[in-house]
Protein backbone atom coordinates (compact mmCIF):
# COMPACT_ATOMS: atom_id res chain seq x y z
CA UNK A 1 0.00 0.00 0.00
CA UNK A 2 1.01 3.64 -0.33
CA UNK A 3 1.46 5.81 2.76
CA UNK A 4 2.98 9.06 3.93
CA UNK A 5 6.00 8.17 6.07
CA UNK A 6 8.03 10.18 8.59
CA UNK A 7 11.46 8.50 8.66
CA UNK A 8 12.70 10.02 11.91
CA UNK A 9 12.37 12.79 14.46
CA UNK A 10 15.21 14.92 13.09
CA UNK A 11 13.96 14.94 9.49
CA UNK A 12 10.98 17.19 10.23
CA UNK A 13 8.31 18.00 7.67
CA UNK A 14 10.92 17.99 4.92
CA UNK A 15 11.55 14.31 5.57
CA UNK A 16 7.99 13.19 4.86
CA UNK A 17 7.72 10.96 1.79
CA UNK A 18 5.05 9.03 -0.08
CA UNK A 19 6.22 5.44 -0.29
CA UNK A 20 5.13 1.80 -0.31
CA UNK A 21 4.59 -0.06 2.96
CA UNK A 22 3.32 -3.55 3.81
CA UNK A 23 -0.37 -3.81 4.62
CA UNK A 24 -1.02 -3.36 8.36
CA UNK A 25 -1.68 -6.35 10.60
CA UNK A 26 -5.03 -6.63 12.39
CA UNK A 27 -4.29 -7.36 16.06
CA UNK A 28 -6.91 -8.66 18.47
CA UNK A 29 -9.96 -6.34 18.58
CA UNK A 30 -8.63 -4.37 15.60
CA UNK A 31 -10.17 -3.60 12.25
CA UNK A 32 -8.34 -2.77 9.06
CA UNK A 33 -9.91 0.29 7.47
CA UNK A 34 -9.63 1.05 3.77
CA UNK A 35 -9.02 4.76 4.12
CA UNK A 36 -11.22 7.07 2.05
CA UNK A 37 -10.33 10.34 3.81
CA UNK A 38 -7.89 11.31 6.55
CA UNK A 39 -7.25 14.26 8.83
CA UNK A 40 -3.94 15.27 10.38
CA UNK A 41 -2.50 17.78 12.84
CA UNK A 42 0.51 19.82 11.81
CA UNK A 43 2.15 19.49 15.22
CA UNK A 44 2.26 15.69 15.10
CA UNK A 45 5.97 15.55 14.32
CA UNK A 46 6.64 17.15 17.71
CA UNK A 47 4.67 14.51 19.65
CA UNK A 48 6.68 11.78 21.44
CA UNK A 49 4.05 9.18 20.48
CA UNK A 50 4.80 9.78 16.80
CA UNK A 51 8.20 8.17 17.28
CA UNK A 52 7.71 5.48 19.93
CA UNK A 53 5.10 2.94 20.98
CA UNK A 54 3.41 2.76 24.38
CA UNK A 55 6.36 0.83 25.79
CA UNK A 56 8.76 3.57 24.70
CA UNK A 57 10.29 1.54 21.87
CA UNK A 58 11.27 3.24 18.62
CA UNK A 59 8.64 2.70 15.91
CA UNK A 60 10.06 4.70 13.01
CA UNK A 61 9.36 5.06 10.18
CA UNK A 62 5.95 6.34 11.28
CA UNK A 63 2.74 7.09 9.41
CA UNK A 64 1.09 10.32 10.69
CA UNK A 65 -2.59 11.24 10.72
CA UNK A 66 -5.04 10.36 13.49
CA UNK A 67 -8.48 10.97 11.96
CA UNK A 68 -9.91 8.45 9.55
CA UNK A 69 -13.04 7.79 7.54
CA UNK A 70 -13.38 4.72 5.37
CA UNK A 71 -14.70 1.20 5.03
CA UNK A 72 -13.92 -1.86 7.15
CA UNK A 73 -11.75 -4.21 5.05
CA UNK A 74 -10.82 -6.83 7.64
CA UNK A 75 -11.62 -7.81 11.24
CA UNK A 76 -9.01 -8.87 13.76
CA UNK A 77 -9.49 -11.82 16.09
CA UNK A 78 -12.25 -11.19 18.63
CA UNK A 79 -13.45 -7.98 17.00
CA UNK A 80 -17.19 -7.39 17.38
CA UNK A 81 -19.68 -4.61 16.72
CA UNK A 82 -18.47 -3.85 13.19
CA UNK A 83 -18.66 -5.75 9.90
CA UNK A 84 -16.58 -5.98 6.73
CA UNK A 85 -17.81 -3.43 4.19
CA UNK A 86 -19.24 -1.09 6.84
CA UNK A 87 -18.57 2.67 6.60
CA UNK A 88 -16.82 3.94 9.74
CA UNK A 89 -14.97 6.97 11.08
CA UNK A 90 -12.97 7.80 14.18
CA UNK A 91 -9.55 8.22 15.75
CA UNK A 92 -6.41 6.14 15.38
CA UNK A 93 -4.13 5.49 18.34
CA UNK A 94 -1.49 8.15 19.08
CA UNK A 95 1.30 5.56 19.37
CA UNK A 96 0.49 3.53 16.24
CA UNK A 97 0.72 4.23 12.53
CA UNK A 98 -1.96 6.63 11.42
CA UNK A 99 -4.39 7.36 8.64
CA UNK A 100 -2.31 8.98 5.87
CA UNK A 101 -2.22 5.63 4.10
CA UNK A 102 -4.42 3.44 1.96
CA UNK A 103 -5.08 1.11 4.91
CA UNK A 104 -4.81 1.56 8.67
CA UNK A 105 -5.24 -0.73 11.69
CA UNK A 106 -7.53 0.77 14.35
CA UNK A 107 -9.01 -0.52 17.58
CA UNK A 108 -12.67 -1.19 16.88
CA UNK A 109 -13.74 0.70 20.00
CA UNK A 110 -12.27 3.91 18.54
CA UNK A 111 -14.56 3.82 15.49
CA UNK A 112 -18.22 4.64 14.99
CA UNK A 113 -20.53 3.71 12.10
CA UNK A 114 -20.77 6.40 9.42
CA UNK A 115 -24.17 6.98 7.80
CA UNK A 116 -24.29 6.70 4.02
CA UNK A 117 -25.36 10.34 3.59
CA UNK A 118 -22.29 11.84 5.33
CA UNK A 119 -19.29 12.34 3.06
CA UNK A 120 -15.98 10.81 4.12
CA UNK A 121 -14.22 14.18 3.89
CA UNK A 122 -16.63 15.67 6.43
CA UNK A 123 -16.32 12.65 8.71
CA UNK A 124 -12.51 12.81 8.63
CA UNK A 125 -12.64 16.42 9.89
CA UNK A 126 -14.88 15.57 12.82
CA UNK A 127 -13.28 13.16 15.35
CA UNK A 128 -10.46 15.09 17.04
CA UNK A 129 -11.98 18.55 16.67
CA UNK A 130 -15.46 17.46 17.74
CA UNK A 131 -14.34 15.31 20.66
CA UNK A 132 -11.86 17.96 21.85
CA UNK A 133 -14.52 20.68 21.85
CA UNK A 134 -17.05 18.48 23.66
CA UNK A 135 -14.66 17.13 26.28
CA UNK A 136 -13.16 20.54 27.00
CA UNK A 137 -16.48 22.29 27.44
CA UNK A 138 -18.58 19.64 29.15
CA UNK A 139 -16.35 16.93 30.63
CA UNK A 140 -13.73 19.33 32.02
CA UNK A 141 -15.36 22.78 32.29
CA UNK A 142 -18.95 21.59 32.92
CA UNK A 143 -20.45 24.42 30.85
CA UNK A 144 -24.11 25.10 31.62
CA UNK A 145 -26.88 27.42 30.47
CA UNK A 146 -26.49 31.03 31.60
CA UNK A 147 -22.71 30.91 31.87
CA UNK A 148 -20.27 32.94 29.80
CA UNK A 149 -17.64 31.19 27.67
CA UNK A 150 -14.61 32.74 25.98
CA UNK A 151 -13.38 30.59 23.06
CA UNK A 152 -9.92 31.38 21.73
CA UNK A 153 -9.24 30.54 18.10
CA UNK A 154 -12.97 30.50 17.46
CA UNK A 155 -12.63 30.22 13.68
CA UNK A 156 -10.35 27.19 13.85
CA UNK A 157 -11.15 23.50 13.71
CA UNK A 158 -11.72 23.03 17.45
CA UNK A 159 -12.83 26.57 18.26
CA UNK A 160 -15.54 26.71 15.60
CA UNK A 161 -17.17 23.58 17.00
CA UNK A 162 -16.75 24.78 20.59
CA UNK A 163 -18.62 27.99 19.71
CA UNK A 164 -21.54 25.98 18.36
CA UNK A 165 -21.66 23.62 21.36
CA UNK A 166 -21.48 26.43 23.92
CA UNK A 167 -24.19 28.43 22.15
CA UNK A 168 -26.47 25.38 21.94
CA UNK A 169 -25.92 24.76 25.67
CA UNK A 170 -27.32 28.21 26.45
CA UNK A 171 -24.06 29.98 27.28
CA UNK A 172 -23.11 33.50 26.25
CA UNK A 173 -20.21 32.97 23.84
CA UNK A 174 -17.34 35.34 23.07
CA UNK A 175 -15.06 34.20 20.26
CA UNK A 176 -11.56 35.46 19.59
CA UNK A 177 -9.47 35.45 16.44
CA UNK A 178 -8.03 37.63 13.73
CA UNK A 179 -9.85 40.45 11.96
CA UNK A 180 -10.82 38.28 9.00
CA UNK A 181 -12.47 35.73 11.33
CA UNK A 182 -15.14 38.07 12.73
CA UNK A 183 -18.02 37.35 10.36
CA UNK A 184 -17.44 33.58 10.37
CA UNK A 185 -17.34 33.39 14.18
CA UNK A 186 -20.50 35.46 14.60
CA UNK A 187 -22.24 33.33 11.95
CA UNK A 188 -21.43 30.22 14.00
CA UNK A 189 -23.40 31.64 16.90
CA UNK A 190 -20.97 33.68 18.99
CA UNK A 191 -22.64 36.62 20.73
CA UNK A 192 -19.51 38.77 20.51
CA UNK A 193 -16.11 38.73 18.82
CA UNK A 194 -12.76 39.93 20.19
CA UNK A 195 -10.08 40.74 17.62
CA UNK A 196 -6.75 39.63 19.10
CA UNK A 197 -4.85 41.80 16.61
CA UNK A 198 -6.55 45.09 17.56
CA UNK A 199 -8.49 44.61 20.81
CA UNK A 200 -7.26 44.15 24.35
CA UNK A 201 -7.93 40.67 25.66
CA UNK A 202 -9.09 42.15 28.92
CA UNK A 203 -12.05 43.74 27.12
CA UNK A 204 -13.75 40.34 27.31
CA UNK A 205 -14.36 40.93 31.02
CA UNK A 206 -14.88 38.16 33.54
CA UNK A 207 -16.16 34.83 32.20
CA UNK A 208 -17.08 31.49 33.69
CA UNK A 209 -15.02 29.45 31.23
CA UNK A 210 -12.06 30.10 28.96
CA UNK A 211 -11.47 27.48 26.27
CA UNK A 212 -7.96 27.95 24.89
CA UNK A 213 -6.34 26.38 21.82
CA UNK A 214 -3.60 29.01 21.33
CA UNK A 215 -1.30 28.85 24.36
CA UNK A 216 1.53 31.30 24.94
CA UNK A 217 0.77 34.79 26.22
CA UNK A 218 -2.93 34.48 25.38
CA UNK A 219 -3.24 31.49 27.68
CA UNK A 220 -1.33 33.18 30.50
CA UNK A 221 -3.34 36.39 30.34
CA UNK A 222 -6.63 34.51 30.16
CA UNK A 223 -6.25 33.18 33.70
CA UNK A 224 -7.13 36.60 35.12
CA UNK A 225 -10.41 36.63 33.18
CA UNK A 226 -11.84 33.56 34.94
CA UNK A 227 -14.27 34.57 37.66
CA UNK A 228 -14.40 32.88 41.05
CA UNK A 229 -15.28 29.21 40.70
CA UNK A 230 -14.70 29.22 36.93
CA UNK A 231 -12.44 27.12 34.73
CA UNK A 232 -9.59 27.72 32.32
CA UNK A 233 -9.28 24.73 29.99
CA UNK A 234 -6.58 24.38 27.36
CA UNK A 235 -5.18 21.90 24.86
CA UNK A 236 -2.06 23.97 24.11
CA UNK A 237 0.15 23.22 27.14
CA UNK A 238 -0.11 22.86 30.92
CA UNK A 239 -0.95 26.33 32.29
CA UNK A 240 1.79 28.15 34.18
CA UNK A 241 -0.60 30.90 35.30
CA UNK A 242 -3.76 29.76 37.05
CA UNK A 243 -7.02 31.59 37.82
CA UNK A 244 -6.75 33.16 41.30
CA UNK A 245 -9.93 31.44 42.51
CA UNK A 246 -10.74 28.85 39.88
CA UNK A 247 -9.49 25.74 38.12
CA UNK A 248 -6.99 25.27 35.30
CA UNK A 249 -7.18 22.11 33.18
CA UNK A 250 -4.88 20.84 30.45
CA UNK A 251 -6.10 17.75 28.62
CA UNK A 252 -5.50 15.52 25.62
CA UNK A 253 -8.56 14.33 23.71
CA UNK A 254 -9.66 10.73 24.21
CA UNK A 255 -11.53 8.42 21.82
CA UNK A 256 -15.24 8.02 22.54
CA UNK A 257 -17.41 5.91 20.22
CA UNK A 258 -20.69 7.00 21.81
CA UNK A 259 -19.85 10.67 21.45
CA UNK A 260 -18.72 10.18 17.84
CA UNK A 261 -22.15 8.73 17.10
CA UNK A 262 -23.76 11.81 18.66
CA UNK A 263 -21.49 14.16 16.69
CA UNK A 264 -22.30 12.66 13.32
CA UNK A 265 -26.00 12.71 14.21
CA UNK A 266 -25.69 16.45 14.83
CA UNK A 267 -24.05 16.90 11.44
CA UNK A 268 -26.89 15.01 9.74
CA UNK A 269 -29.51 17.06 11.60
CA UNK A 270 -27.87 20.33 10.59
CA UNK A 271 -27.09 21.24 14.20
CA UNK A 272 -23.31 21.14 13.72
CA UNK A 273 -21.24 22.68 10.95
CA UNK A 274 -17.89 21.04 10.18
CA UNK A 275 -15.76 23.35 8.10
CA UNK A 276 -13.78 21.53 5.40
CA UNK A 277 -11.39 23.62 3.33
CA UNK A 278 -8.94 22.08 0.87
CA UNK A 279 -9.35 18.42 -0.07
CA UNK A 280 -6.11 17.01 -1.47
CA UNK A 281 -5.02 13.62 -2.81
CA UNK A 282 -2.61 11.48 -0.79
CA UNK A 283 0.22 12.38 -3.14
CA UNK A 284 -0.08 16.04 -2.05
CA UNK A 285 -0.31 15.38 1.68
CA UNK A 286 3.43 15.97 2.13
CA UNK A 287 3.18 19.57 0.95
CA UNK A 288 -0.07 20.11 2.86
CA UNK A 289 1.61 19.07 6.11
CA UNK A 290 4.08 21.90 5.93
CA UNK A 291 1.85 24.84 5.04
CA UNK A 292 -0.87 26.79 6.75
CA UNK A 293 -4.31 26.38 5.17
CA UNK A 294 -5.65 29.21 3.08
CA UNK A 295 -9.18 30.29 3.73
CA UNK A 296 -11.63 28.62 6.08
CA UNK A 297 -11.77 25.00 7.11
CA UNK A 298 -9.68 21.90 7.71
CA UNK A 299 -7.36 20.48 5.08
CA UNK A 300 -8.44 16.88 4.46
CA UNK A 301 -6.65 14.20 2.46
CA UNK A 302 -8.85 12.10 0.19
CA UNK A 303 -7.15 8.75 -0.21
CA UNK A 304 -9.71 7.03 -2.44
CA UNK A 305 -13.21 7.63 -3.79
CA UNK A 306 -16.36 5.79 -2.74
Amino acid sequence: MQAIVAPGRDAGVGGLVLTDLPHPHAAENDVIVRVHAAGFTRGELDWPATWSDRAGRDRTPSVPGHEVSGVVAQLGYGTSGLTVGQRVFGMTDWARDGSLAEYVAVEARNLSPLPADVDHTVAAALPISGLTAWQGLFDHACVDAGQSVLVHGAAGAVGSIAVQFAREAGARVIGTGRTADRSAVLALGAHAFLDLTTDRLEEAGEVDVVFDVIGGDVLDRSAALVRSGGTLVTIARPPTVRPPDGRAVFFVVEPDRERLTDLVRRVRDGRLQVRVGSVLPLAEAVTAFGRRPRGVGRTIVRVCDD
